[in-house]
């Protein structure tokens, strides 16, 4: 973060599309965005905005499972979570294990952190055969 002209000046790279532009968000001593420089389309902007105000990210990882073909089962958020709740959120899904069965899609924790976001099974997982 640099400062000048009474406003401070914050550099994100932004990762709304393939180009990865440099972005500058310039901010006044009350904290509101007063002007965003570097963005090569309209996602850029939004993304520079929403980073500066509310950063949120996608959370994926995986829970155990019991009896499945597999020992972990790939799970993901169905939307983006507040960016200061992600670790908690991988920290409440470490201690999860969930029994076979499990189909893509169904829900392993909902409503997470009272955020009206699911954390849903990222594959199909069958029951393990004996041997």
């Amino acid at each position: 973060m640099s400062s000048e002209n009474g406003l401070a000046t914050t550099h994100y790279l932004c990762i709304g599309c393939p180009l990865g532009c440099r972005l500058e968000v310039d901010e006044d001593n009350l904290g509101d965005i007063v002007e965003v420089r570097g963005f090569s389309c309209r996602k850029g902007k939004t993304f520079a905005e929403r980073e500066h105000t509310d950063p949120r990210r996608m959370v994926t990882t995986t829970v155990g499972v019991a009896g499945g073909l597999w020992a972990r089962l790939p799970v993901h958020a169905t939307d983006e979570l507040p960016k200061n709740r992600m670790w908690d959120a991988i920290a409440v899904l470490r201690d999860i294990c969930v029994d076979a069965p499990v189909a893509m899609g169904d829900v392993i924790v909902a409503n997470i952190f009272d955020s009206n976001i699911d954390v849903v099974a990222s594959r199909d997982m069958p029951v393990a055969r004996p041997m």
